[in-house]
């Protein structure tokens, strides 16, 4: 795999995922858990990159810092504000055909940047389907847990565009596992 980086590219840690086999990250937060299965196909880079700040711990103790009820969760910044990240980026643009629906799980970035660029930021989508253009480079889809996905969801406050959440929903702990 050959995968760009920008950035600090000592950073990277790219995980070597078996594109056979099942991936899936399982994401323990104080409000329960939820398994999501990475598309080591459709985001090759993105996903190596993301398993491996699994593996390292990065994810473990941070917070969701954006609830949009109906919009999505979104989660990875180690500041909390929406303007962190691990120090580089790697980038798998999306397929022109993505949807962003219920349980999909993809990678935030800034507007300036390219279709694709993902470093640590991810959200998973909570509304049937947000309308978002195919700019964010998919990470997985939701495979067990969405009722805690759901519930987490419902922790913003719906007049808030920002998404500041009206509770604390931290990740405890991040595990990769494959089957």
């Amino acid at each position: 795999m050959n995968c760009e980086i920008g950035g600090d590219k000592s950073k990277a840690d790219l995980a070597d995922l078996d594109q056979d086999k099942t991936n899936s990250v399982v994401v323990e937060t104080d409000k329960g858990s939820f398994t999501f299965e990475l598309a080591t196909k459709t985001s090759p880079c993105t996903t190596a990159a993301f398993a491996g700040l699994v593996k390292k711990g990065f994810f473990d103790g941070l917070t969701f810092h954006r609830i949009v009820p109906g919009f999505v969760i979104q989660g990875g910044d180690p500041q909390g504000n929406g303007m962190g990240g691990p120090g580089y980026s790697t980038v798998d643009a999306p397929p022109q055909d993505t949807q962003y629906k219920k349980g999909l799980v993809a990678m935030a970035k800034a507007q300036n940047e390219p279709a694709g660029t993902s470093g640590s930021q991810f959200f998973v989508v909570t509304g049937p389907d947000v309308g978002l253009p195919p700019d964010y480079a998919v990470l997985g889809n939701v495979t067990d847990g969405l009722d805690v996905v759901e519930k987490i969801g419902k922790l913003g406050n719906p007049a808030d565009p920002a998404g500041t959440p009206t509770e604390k929903v931290t990740i405890d702990k991040m595990e990769l596992t494959t089957g």
